[in-house]
């Protein structure tokens, strides 16, 4: 089959080659290794940030204590989730992992009745005083979510 230069099949051909150029570029460019400006030999799992360790989810309870310098006490072990305690210095804060998104997911719609802040990542979710997660979360990542609590909610103030 011969293709005229103004055809519309050739048209997407070029662009269905286009398109995978461009996807070839992407995977290339995510997958190549950058520099280790910053990385040495004295870093320790403990004084590396999620990011830079690779931690990809579904995360251990017991890799996201480690990353928060805490030895965790496993405190719930389920099919949907396991959760483990952490009492530090800092201050106590509770890690939950799920094996699927849909697991967290649910589990956010349940915490929301009680409301406060969260910080959650994929397919984890640490609580506690939201002082604490501002401080966890530059090694952890993630993002601090507000949850609202159910109940009467102040209305106007009369002035």
């Amino acid at each position: 089959m011969q293709l005229h230069r103004g055809s519309s099949r050739g048209r997407t051909g070029r662009r269905l080659a286009s398109a995978g150029s461009l996807v070839l570029l992407l995977t290339v460019t995510a997958c190549g290794g950058g520099d280790d400006k910053g990385a040495s030999a004295k870093d320790s799992p403990a004084n590396v940030s999620a990011t830079v360790a690779g931690v990809v989810a579904p995360a251990k309870v017991e890799v996201i204590a480690g990353l928060t310098d805490c030895k965790v006490k496993i405190r719930t072990e389920a099919d949907q989730l396991r959760e483990g305690l952490c009492h530090t210095a800092k201050g106590d804060y509770l890690i939950t992992t799920f094996p699927a998104e849909k697991y967290k997911l649910t589990w956010l719609d349940a915490a929301a009745v009680y409301g406060g802040k969260y910080l959650v990542g994929t397919r984890w979710v640490v609580s506690g005083k939201p002082a604490l997660l501002e401080k966890l979360r530059p090694r952890l990542g993630g993002t601090i979510q507000q949850l609202r609590g159910v109940g009467p909610t102040p209305g106007p103030s009369a002035s």
